[in-house]
């Protein structure tokens, strides 16, 4: 099997639809295998999949594990050489998934490789980064963001000094879309399972990094993202009553205190 690629879906049916529509409907000319994971979303997905893509394999885990943790389940069922890990609100165009393995195979050093994100407008989405400062996830999920020294953080962070038109190797790349060898889960271990959503990305990068990988950003080949970040809706107040930013705010200080002596401020 050269390619396997996982979904994991948390109630998010609709989207996974269409993620493996577009799979199936791509120009993939080698042996692959889609496997969907499912976070106990009780949205009937396993018996929508046996009807409509009975190709496909599903894996139930039972609870909510997490994005981490749900992703190693796919992974360690996976048999393809090369493993392709997709968020469900990922479109693919008929050629992104051929251009990033192909990359991939003619590069040996590379150990992890992402394409260009876009919006449904075709809109650039900023998914490749520097590494964080200590600060910098408060800059970037709260209203500080329009402070001007958070500001010029932030353009350091987003990498914002560069038009994103070129291929390049980067520090870390948003976990949305990835294609990368299996071999390197057996040589680093899978995502960090204490990370339940957040930082499991950042972490999993860090260790490429370590392992003496590159990663690499592939303009040339593209995706739609059809992303919201729900964590960075409101203010400071945010913190305490957004769900989703207190999970982030978690998974950062855990990500700081275990690459404590990498951080600056």
């Amino acid at each position: 099997m050269e390619l396997s690629v996982i979904i994991l879906n948390y109630k998010m049916r609709g989207l996974v639809k269409n993620c493996v529509k577009a799979i199936l409907e791509s120009n993939l000319n080698v042996p692959y295998e889609i496997i969907v994971v499912d976070n106990n979303s009780k949205d009937g997905l396993e018996e929508f999949l046996k009807e409509k893509f009975p190709s496909v394999r599903f894996i139930q885990t039972g609870k909510n594990l997490g994005m981490g943790a749900g992703n190693n389940a796919g992974i360690r069922a996976a048999q393809g050489e090369h493993i392709a890990i997709l968020n469900p609100d990922i479109f693919v165009f008929p050629d992104s998934l051929t251009k990033l393995l192909e990359y991939l195979k003619a590069n040996p050093d590379v150990g992890l490789v992402a394409p260009k994100l876009l919006n449904p407008d075709r809109g650039l989405q900023y998914t490749c980064y520097r590494w964080h400062k200590f600060w910098t996830p408060l800059f970037r999920r709260t209203a500080l963001a329009r402070l001007w020294f958070a500001k010029k953080e932030l353009a350091r962070f987003l990498m914002n000094d560069w038009q994103h038109e070129t291929t390049r190797e980067v520090d870390w790349i948003q976990g949305s879309c990835w294609l990368l060898p299996k071999k390197v889960f057996d040589e680093i271990g899978f995502f960090d399972e204490r990370f339940f959503m957040y930082f499991e990305d950042t972490d999993f990068c860090r260790r490429v990094h370590q392992a003496g990988k590159k990663i690499v950003y592939l303009a040339e080949a593209a995706v739609i993202h059809l992303h919201r970040r729900q964590s960075a809706d409101g203010g400071l107040g945010n913190i305490l009553t957004n769900r989703l930013t207190r999970i982030h705010i978690k998974s950062w200080l855990k990500y700081m205190l275990k690459w404590r002596e990498t951080m600056t401020t």
